[in-house]
């Protein structure tokens, strides 16, 4: 009785381990999961707002009309600019950031804590915070340029080539607290020793970076990059609050299109296969930048 008590022993102790999980499994089975197998389902429908008749299963007939959706591929291209252009310039200017912030200057603490301000910020706040920036009568940037003799009074957010610029520098900016703080967490955490010990040998700040601090935060540059990645190609609310996509439709977001579609047009079905493409485009996206940083770190 005790060898078959013993034997139920590991099994008892992977049961309670999964009574401890469950609390924190099932609002992610239900915020998450549930709602993501039933936007895959309604894909599959004539969802529509306002309809008397049933909603019907059409099959692929959703995603066969979008492929054939220059509009929605076109919004997924301005999307790819707007992700890559984000991402790309908050990653560089927060490692920037990050070590300046490592090193022991006056005021860091102060520094460090004036860096995170952005991010305590809700994205519709900032929004409209960057579009008092942005205006073309009182705005701070255009009154810049006129005391510097630069001109002024451009409409940044309507014109059709400014638009977009104007909204990346925003999700650069929103973005780049977050960023910073994993970076320097990462730095925390790089023993001081190996570079002091790199220094004495006579290695430059450029070889120091290379050899010890990089190898060190580059884990932590991968997540951070990757969540950055799905946060930006996924965004919404920050875009929608400066230009509602406009103008002509050069800063509409796939996220964007996909909310017009179900809250404006009243196509819930054919908003829903719009969210299906985005998440296997991104997962597919994701998986081939992880697998490639992952890679050129073991080459490493």
């Amino acid at each position: 009785m005790t060898a078959v008590a013993g034997a139920r022993r590991p099994a008892d102790r992977g049961h309670g381990a999964w009574f401890l999980v469950l609390p924190a499994l099932i609002p992610v089975l239900l915020l998450s999961v549930g709602p993501l197998l039933y936007g895959i389902v309604l894909a599959f429908t004539d969802a529509q707002s306002g309809r008397t008749t049933a909603t019907a299963w059409i099959g692929a007939l959703n995603f066969r009309d979008l492929l054939h959706d220059t509009l929605f591929w076109e919004s997924f291209r301005i999307g790819l600019v707007w992700a890559a252009g984000v991402t790309v310039p908050q990653f560089l200017l927060a490692l920037g950031l990050a070590l300046l912030l490592d090193q022991e200057l006056r005021l860091r603490r102060f520094a460090r804590a004036l860096a995170i301000v952005p991010w305590a910020m809700p994205e519709v706040v900032v929004g409209i915070m960057w579009r008092l920036v942005y205006s073309p009568d009182a705005g701070i940037l255009n009154e810049t340029l006129r005391d510097l003799g630069l001109g002024g009074g451009r409409d940044w957010l309507s014109g059709l080539a400014t638009a977009l610029p104007a909204v990346i520098v925003v999700g650069v900016w929103a973005g780049l607290p977050q960023t910073t703080v994993a970076l320097l967490a990462g730095l925390q955490n790089t023993p001081r020793e190996l570079r002091e010990a790199a220094e004495v040998d006579g290695a430059g700040a450029w070889r120091r970076f290379r050899a010890v601090t990089w190898p060190a935060l580059r884990p932590v540059a991968l997540a951070i990059t990757a969540l950055n990645l799905i946060w930006n190609v996924n965004s919404f609310a920050l875009v929608y609050v400066l230009t509602s996509g406009g103008p002509g439709g050069k800063t509409r977001l796939p996220m964007l299109f996909a909310y017009e579609e179900a809250f404006r047009y009243g196509q819930f079905g054919y908003a829903a296969a719009m969210g299906c493409v985005l998440v296997a485009v991104v997962s597919v996206l994701l998986a081939v930048f992880l697998v490639g940083r992952l890679r050129g770190g073991e080459d490493a």
